[in-house]
């Protein structure tokens, strides 16, 4: 079968995939340790399988798309797009406040890590690791209250 596999052109590189995505994986776990710290929504399962799964499609596109960049812009377009909706699960809307905002970005910025890792661009996902991480874990000291909510004015809120 790998003999197939190398006569159309698709070289399975095991040891490299499995790397990247260890990679991948190790950036997400301390916004993962942080959002589980926290009892969020999400946290040392959902954080992971987020950057693993965008880096993973990264990687399984490029053995097709190789050299394709409007190909590739699809994919991590899909993989924005995905992960936006996972994110927008994480966002609770009560009467008069919205919790889950900075849990949903924060997934997002995961996808964006786990993609960066795919595409090779480690530098940015070490950056987007370490930036995410020190928003969620240092600028809460910063925030009036002490919940993750915004408050909806009492004339825009529905009943």
């Amino acid at each position: 079968m790998e003999s197939w596999l190398g006569s159309v052109g698709v070289h399975i590189d095991l040891l490299r995939n499995l790397g990247v995505l260890v990679v991948a994986y190790a950036l997400a776990l301390p916004i993962a340790w942080d959002r589980e710290r926290n009892e969020r929504s999400a946290g040392l399962r959902t954080f992971p399988l987020v950057a693993l799964a965008a880096c993973g499609f990264i990687q399984a596109a490029e053995t097709v798309t190789r050299e394709n960049a409007e190909a590739t812009a699809r994919i991590v377009e899909g993989i924005i797009n995905g992960v936006g909706f996972i994110g927008g699960g994480a966002i609770l809307v009560g009467k008069a406040s919205i919790r889950g905002t900075a849990t949903a970005a924060s997934l997002w910025a995961t996808g964006a890590i786990g993609a960066a890792v795919g595409l090779g661009a480690y530098e940015t996902a070490v950056v987007l690791s370490i930036a995410t991480f020190a928003t969620l874990r240092f600028m809460t000291s910063f925030k009036v209250d002490d919940r993750d909510a915004v408050k909806i004015p009492k004339d825009q809120q529905d009943g």
